[in-house]
């Protein structure tokens, strides 16, 4: 929506959920919202790039009031415990900063983290700004903005009410070599290639690998991607948007043919009820997603995704059941 129509939904006074540039961001006034800057979404007509419009998403508001909290590195770990015993938690983390590095790496660590629902997304910016401005997070409640905390909105639901957490992803495993790292991190010099030391910068590019295709694992029954963000071959270093784990094999992904495509044929029925949804900046680039539609999902196109744990080049949405 353009700025005059976000002001209406913010001074009704409902719990929202805002992606926008940081220009935009700034002409907001007080209000029950939580914000990242990113200016890519998945429209209502298909994908587009826009500094003058923000996507905004209204949150459930059925038991109570929700509550806004910051998280830096010190107190990440109780994002869950802080959460409702029965509910929803939205987190926002700033890309490129120490909690992004941190939630990333320690997340599936956290206590209570599989047994709360947990989504959210890694602001950013627009490409042509990487490395002359920071990703920001914004507390609407208080209008302060922070390119070094994340931000939560912790929302309790109705008993009856259970929110249930989708997460798409494309890839699955291609049946090229197994690929392990000798330790946790962004980026990885050796590697071993089914069992033997190897370069992974001098692999990737001896195979010709393209590396729009992400790293893929099983982590625990979910296939997880980790995609590639540089190949330095003077360095002898690759570096990723999520890390690699040393206890994880992975392989190179199959490609995928049409992106557009493979979401509609993929999402569940429960898609066109989404209640909230955000899709990777690296699927809208790749998959040349500009103009075309992801089926009835909408949403941010975001430097990385949240559900539960970071995950790269995937969609992830959240619909509500009700039971009776």
């Amino acid at each position: 929506m353009d700025l005059q129509d976000a002001l209406v939904v913010i001074r009704s006074g409902a719990y929202l959920s805002i992606a926008a540039d940081e220009s935009l961001l700034r002409r907001l006034p007080p209000g029950n919202w939580l914000a990242g800057s990113i200016p890519y979404f998945m429209a209502q007509h298909g994908g587009q790039t826009s500094r003058q419009q923000l996507f905004v998403t209204e949150l459930p508001n059925l038991a109570g009031s929700a509550q806004l909290r910051w998280y830096d590195r010190s107190n990440l770990h109780k994002v869950a415990l802080d959460a409702p015993a029965h509910g929803l938690t939205v987190l926002i983390v700033p890309a490129f900063s120490e909690v992004h590095s941190h939630f990333a790496r320690e997340a599936p660590n956290f206590e209570d983290l599989y047994l709360k629902p947990l989504v959210g997304w890694i602001a950013g910016v627009h490409l042509d700004d990487l490395g002359k401005a920071s990703p920001v997070v914004v507390n609407g409640q208080s209008l302060t903005f922070c390119s070094d905390r994340a931000l939560a909105v912790h929302i309790p639901l109705p008993e009856d009410i259970h929110p249930h957490i989708e997460i798409l992803n494309l890839f699955r495993p291609g049946g090229g070599d197994v690929i392990r790292f000798p330790s946790t991190g962004f980026s990885a010099q050796e590697c071993y290639i089914n069992g033997e030391l190897n370069n992974l910068a001098l692999y990737l590019t001896a195979k010709g690998i393209d590396t729009r295709l992400p790293l893929v694992a099983d982590y625990s029954g979910a296939m997880v991607n980790v995609s590639f963000k540089s190949v330095d071959m003077v360095a002898g270093q690759v570096d990723f948007y999520a890390p690699v784990f040393d206890d994880i094999e992975y392989r190179i992904a199959e490609p995928v043919s049409n992106y557009a495509q493979a979401f509609v044929r993929t999402l569940s029925d429960s898609a066109s009820g989404a209640s909230w949804s955000c899709n990777c900046i690296l699927n809208y680039l790749y998959g040349g997603l500009e103009g075309q539609r992801t089926g009835p999902i909408t949403g941010p196109m975001t430097f990385g995704e949240i559900a539960y744990q970071l995950l790269n080049q995937t969609m992830v949405y959240v619909h509500l059941q009700k039971f009776q």
